[in-house]
């Protein structure tokens, strides 16, 4: 099968101002939450990719009346699919479909693409079988034939601090009889609480001393519409920021970015190494922190990722690995053992890339290390992305500050997250 290849040539700096598109997991929220709530919302900024394209089509099938700047909800009580509910490459509306139709009394096939289907459900499904939901699977990954019913609230503890599935257990918990506990040894992203509470939906949050979390939540609260506009999405503005770091003579404005402290990990973690970074000016949209951040040109020092910090930035960990490969020393990151299970393997994918650039890289069972070649252009490279779509934008970042063209292949992947990225780069060249 023949992919998209891109030639990237080398760039003499990203200058003026771009504005990022609606962030993805707010955005399959906004339209699962809002197809669960009574009545009628307005949405704005929802993201126009695939993966939300994917997330629109299953609560359509399932008798919602949604479009991507509105959603009539059912109530929590949705139509029998007539066929199977196709994920695409959506790891995020498999999971969150799960915890819904855990306590939907029909039977339904969620299915994906070859990638999606490979991709581990059991850390969904097996906390969500001990709240009375059935599965019938093949292996730990699509397709997943799901029988739902009523349902018990349990109390979970998560193994690794995960949104999804944090997200579809509290999504089965407001269908349980009871009250759900989700435990998770780290805090994850915490859109869903927020947007919950915006829909009037009451969860409990405790944090521990040793960085564990414990939310609760008791069942039969009903979600009302949630209207808003989406922020703008970190993790795709965390390729404009590595860009404009790295390429010399940059100097670009990144308007309207959600600056939510459990996903602005790379912000911390650039700023650690040297970056320019700046925060403009903030502001509130649904619940949720937004700024403008302006970056420039900057040297960079090496760091160590880990721990609780993992969690707030697992998606930016590839583009944070190029920014290490033009760094000062060795950048170390553990603890990310969830990479290896991404849309491609992450960890031996950025090692991948970084040795294509020229520089010293190697995988760790949880991570990788990468040696920067500090005032060095990467080399030339061909980079292959399996069709990784972060894996792919990452390359293209990378090849802005090489020696010569670089070519990336499987750049199509690119539009299930970031269908504007190409132009973004356009405008940001000017």
């Amino acid at each position: 099968m023949t992919h998209s290849s891109l030639i990237v040539e080398p760039s003499k700096g990203l200058r003026g101002r771009i504005r990022m598109p609606g962030d993805k997991s707010i955005s399959h929220r906004a339209l699962l939450f809002n197809a669960m709530a009574c009545g009628t919302a307005s949405l704005e900024g929802v993201l126009d990719s695939l993966d939300v394209k994917a997330t629109l089509r299953c609560i359509q099938r399932m008798g919602v009346d949604a479009s991507m700047s509105g959603v009539v909800g059912c109530s929590g009580v949705f139509v029998a699919p007539n066929a199977a509910l196709d994920c695409g490459n959506s790891g995020t509306t498999a999971r969150l479909l799960l915890g819904i139709l855990a306590g939907q009394d029909f039977s339904s096939r969620i299915i994906g693409d070859a990638s999606l289907s490979t991709r581990p459900m059991r850390r969904v499904t097996m906390p969500l079988a001990r709240m009375g939901a059935q599965f019938s699977e093949s292996g730990d990954g699509l397709p997943l034939d799901v029988q739902g019913g009523p349902l018990t609230a349990v109390e979970h503890s998560l193994s690794v601090a995960s949104a999804q599935v944090k997200t579809a257990l509290l999504l089965a918990g407001l269908q349980a009889k009871g009250t759900t506990v989700v435990r998770e040894p780290a805090v994850s992203r915490d859109h869903t609480e927020r947007m919950f509470a915006a829909m009037g939906v009451e969860v409990q949050r405790e944090q521990h001393a040793d960085g564990g979390h414990v939310l609760s939540m008791s069942g039969g609260q009903a979600l009302r519409p949630f209207s808003g506009r989406v922020p703008g999405d970190i993790s795709s503005a965390a390729f404009f920021m590595v860009a404009a770091t790295v390429v010399p003579n940059s100097d670009l404005v990144v308007e309207g970015v959600g600056l939510n402290e459990t996903r602005s990990g790379v912000l911390d973690v650039l700023s650690r190494m040297g970056a320019d970074i700046r925060t403009e000016d903030r502001w509130m949209e649904g619940g949720e922190p937004v700024g403008t951040l302006r970056i420039r040109h900057s040297a960079l020092n090496a760091t160590s990722i880990n721990g609780a910090e993992i969690p707030r930035l697992i998606d930016e960990l590839p583009i944070i690995g190029v920014a290490a490969a033009f760094a000062d020393g060795v950048t170390v990151v553990s603890d990310a053992e969830e990479l290896r299970v991404k849309e491609s393997d992450r960890c031996a994918s950025t090692v991948r890339l970084c040795r294509s650039m020229g520089a010293n890289a190697a995988e760790r069972h949880d991570g990788f290390s990468i040696e920067g070649r500090k005032g060095q252009h990467a080399n030339g490279f061909v980079f292959k992305s399996a069709l990784d779509h972060r894996m792919a934008m990452a390359g293209v970042i990378a090849g802005l500050h090489a020696e010569r063209s670089c070519t990336v292949v499987g750049t199509e992947s690119i539009s299930s997250s970031f269908p504007t990225f190409h132009a973004l780069l356009e405008d940001a060249h000017g």
